[in-house]
């Protein structure tokens, strides 16, 4: 982002040695050129080189970098990363544009550098790669010995040992308010039998009523004294669930749906789609999707992935072939969250949803379930984060009469943090209905359980 009317060579830092070399092997011999060119003499070579390690053979140096995609840009800049073999290596979410094969490059890359490196990413799978983790909350830093697992792992103990310390707490307020039962009871008989007593001792009222009272006293201090241990015990318990809170992801359980298996929803024959008269697809497309089916959807950058998903919706006109689709309800998570109306209050968006025709106390409620605070429901749903819009979809879905017969994701996980991912994989990897995946997300792909591939070329 930081560049933009710049040449890919000068992104890379090169220009000057090129055009010194270029100019020197075309018989200008100024000193200059030389100077420019500090006896790097390979300099092409080694770009080359570096261009193809990263997938970016044939492309032009003096090209802008404006004309590249999201992807190539990632790689651009990796390449000039891979010239300059730095000590200390920064990098902020590498892998967000890189395709499967673009983020298995980057990881060896990784695993193979001496250099120190420090990142900042989601991607689950480049974390792994990692031998430290640090994690960031409000509490400051946090520092794990070990990878992406390790680290789940490590919170995991963390999770048991809480949830060890909130059923000790729980049974320990149980104990609490029964001792306070028992007192009370006891006051209640003392009280009685000192009535009996003084009846039959013929006590003067005076000192009836002191020994009562003396009485009274104690009971109720001992009372008291209980009832503090009490609140204090429920301060400590709420601070425990929320500790607990903050380490479980949310659990949002998808309904299955009401369609049956092996029905066939979707059949391609030859379908291609043209654009200025070109094919999307090198071969026409056969496919075909059958309820039930777990589909991951794969292919480089530019391969018309998303494209066949919008045949699917019927938000794009094939120019070839055959598509038959089927009557069935689907669902569509993209990276941009686009069923969404960003304009909405958070209210607004589920109303848009909610075929059950909840009421909005009822809406509330449910916001709150999926972890929206109070001051969070007058928000636009522009102002969300990611994993918030996410969570807000899914909330959505959960509104309809019955399930989508086909969940469609289109880089799902691209825009949400680490924790949101863990939230998605858990409900994607529990929906019992047909699936239809683009994701470059590797650790996500290998969670929720896919049983058939289409790959596009």
């Amino acid at each position: 982002n930081n560049y933009s009317e710049e040449t890919i060579a000068e992104v890379l830092g090169i220009h000057k040695k090129i055009k010194a070399l270029h100019a020197i092997l075309s018989g200008d011999v100024s000193e200059q050129h030389f100077q420019n060119l500090n006896e790097d003499w390979e300099i092409e070579e080694r770009v080359k080189e570096a261009f193809s390690r990263w997938g970016l053979d044939d492309i032009q140096l003096f090209r802008s970098i404006n004309t590249l995609s999201g992807g190539e840009k990632t790689k651009v800049v990796l390449t000039k990363i891979s010239l300059e073999n730095p000590e200390v290596i920064l990098l902020d979410e590498p892998s967000n544009h890189l395709d499967l094969e673009g983020r298995e490059i980057l990881y060896q890359f990784i695993r193979n550098s001496k250099s120190t490196i420090l990142v900042a990413s989601h991607d689950r799978a480049m974390l792994n790669q990692l031998d430290i983790t640090l994690e960031l909350s409000d509490k400051g830093i946090e520092v794990y010995g070990g990878n992406y697992d390790f680290y789940k792992e490590q919170n995991q103990l963390k999770i048991d040992a809480l949830q060890v310390q909130l059923a000790e707490q729980e049974k320990s307020i149980k104990q609490s308010l029964k001792q306070v039962q028992q007192l009370t009871e006891l006051r209640q008989r003392r009280e009685t039998r000192g009535r009996r007593h003084t009846e039959k001792a013929g006590l003067p009222r005076i000192i009836a009523g002191a020994l009562a009272s003396k009485a009274q006293q104690t009971t109720s201090r001992m009372k008291t004294q209980q009832e503090s241990k009490i609140d204090e015990l429920n301060r400590k318990l709420s601070n425990t669930q929320q500790q607990i809170k903050k380490i479980i992801p949310l659990r949002m359980k998808l309904k299955a749906p009401p369609i049956h298996r092996g029905k066939i929803l979707v059949e391609a024959t030859d379908i291609n789609v043209f654009y200025r008269g070109k094919g999307l697809w090198a071969e026409p497309l056969n496919l075909k999707i059958i309820s039930g089916d777990r589909i991951h959807l794969i292919g480089a950058n530019g391969t018309g992935k998303t494209s066949l998903i919008k045949l699917i919706r019927s938000e794009l006109e094939m120019s070839k072939g055959r598509l038959d689709i089927a009557p069935f309800s689907s669902f569509y998570i993209d990276q941009e969250y686009s069923l969404l109306n960003h304009s909405n209050i958070l209210i607004e968006q589920l109303q848009e949803f909610n075929d059950r025709a909840l009421l909005d106390h009822e809406l509330k409620t449910l916001l709150h379930r999926h972890q929206f605070p109070v001051e969070a429901w007058n928000k636009q749903c522009r102002m969300l984060s990611g994993g918030e819009k996410m969570k807000l979809l899914l909330c959505c879905m959960g509104l309809r009469n019955s399930s989508p017969d086909v969940l469609l994701l289109d880089e799902p996980t691209n825009n949400i943090d680490v924790y949101s991912q863990e939230i998605l994989t858990r409900a994607i990897r529990d929906f019992h209905g047909t699936l239809v995946v683009v994701s470059h997300d590797s650790y996500f792909i290998d969670q929720i359980h896919l049983n058939k591939k289409i790959e596009l070329k």
